[in-house]
């Protein structure tokens, strides 16, 4: 992964900063840790300058104020550490750790509200519900939402599909794509070189990429035609898929939404086949 400077750097490009932001930068680029959890004013304080040079840097790098930008910090901060390293992080609250989950998720959770893309989200659904064929592609973990998303959609009459299995199946997958299907890569904290080798070779071929990740500016992400990024931190040595899973639901409502009459068929298709095969325990 590039250093946070390098990547600050080239999201600014050419813009000349003033001394102020400039200051503000550094702090970004020697303190990850400290920036990374930090309000506006906080880091003002720390850096000699006033709350409005922060959110100004923050917008000079392309981010809507300094809530997106903390996040997209906190997120690199975070991949820059193995798990032990980032238990150890999480280890220092001494609270119950059942609670400091929940409560955590609830903060995440709203830290997505607002920051999210719900353009994006609503690209991505698009894409899915208009796409002759689609496969979403995971890893441990991170498979959940990415099953849930294909398993639901499909409910709804899409042809989709969770390839949950790397090497010769994957490879087999995405043979079967081209121009007028879609991929949708799950992938958070460390990048897997197979989940970003196979949507490069997917944005190669014209299938519409889409990505649900942490950071907006990866390997990933560059091969995306579109992408959701979403907070992923936990309490322990994981991620929390709480954020991704509530994104991958309002994706799964608006296809609903654009497939309207058509959905619904399918779906009363499928409770049918339920009866049909007696899949539902019926006392």
């Amino acid at each position: 992964m590039i250093s946070v400077e390098s990547w600050m750097r080239d999201r600014i490009g050419d813009t000349t900063l003033g001394p102020k932001s400039e200051r503000v930068l550094r702090m970004f680029a020697t303190q990850p840790e400290f920036t990374s959890y930090a309000s506006a004013s906080a880091i003002a304080r720390r850096a000699g300058v006033d709350a409005a040079t922060v959110v100004r840097t923050a917008r000079n790098l392309g981010f809507s104020g300094w809530p997106e930008l903390r996040l997209e910090l906190r997120n690199r901060y975070l991949a820059s550490l193995n798990a032990s390293e980032v238990l150890s992080e999480h280890n220092k609250d001494a609270s119950d750790p059942i609670l400091r989950a929940i409560r955590s998720d609830l903060d995440q959770v709203a830290l997505l509200a607002r920051t999210v893309d719900t353009a994006e989200v609503r690209n991505i659904a698009s894409a899915i519900a208009r796409s002759r064929r689609t496969i979403v592609i995971a890893s441990g973990a991170f498979s959940g939402p990415a099953y849930q998303l294909a398993h639901v959609a499909a409910f709804s009459g899409v042809d989709i599909e969770f390839v949950a299995r790397g090497g010769t199946t994957l490879t087999n997958a995405l043979a079967r794509l081209g121009p007028g299907d879609c991929l949708v890569a799950i992938n958070f904290w460390r990048l897997l070189r197979e989940i970003c080798v196979a949507t490069q070779i997917a944005y190669e071929a014209g299938v519409t990429t889409c990505v649900i990740t942490d950071l907006r500016q990866q390997p990933i992400t560059e091969v995306a035609r579109h992408q959701v990024i979403v907070p992923c931190e936990g309490t322990s040595h994981f991620p929390s898929l709480t954020p991704a899973m509530a994104v991958v639901h309002g994706m799964l409502a608006e296809i609903a939404k654009q497939l309207g009459d058509a959905g619904r068929r399918s779906t009363t298709h499928i409770e049918a086949l339920w009866t049909e095969m007696g899949v539902m325990y019926e006392p």
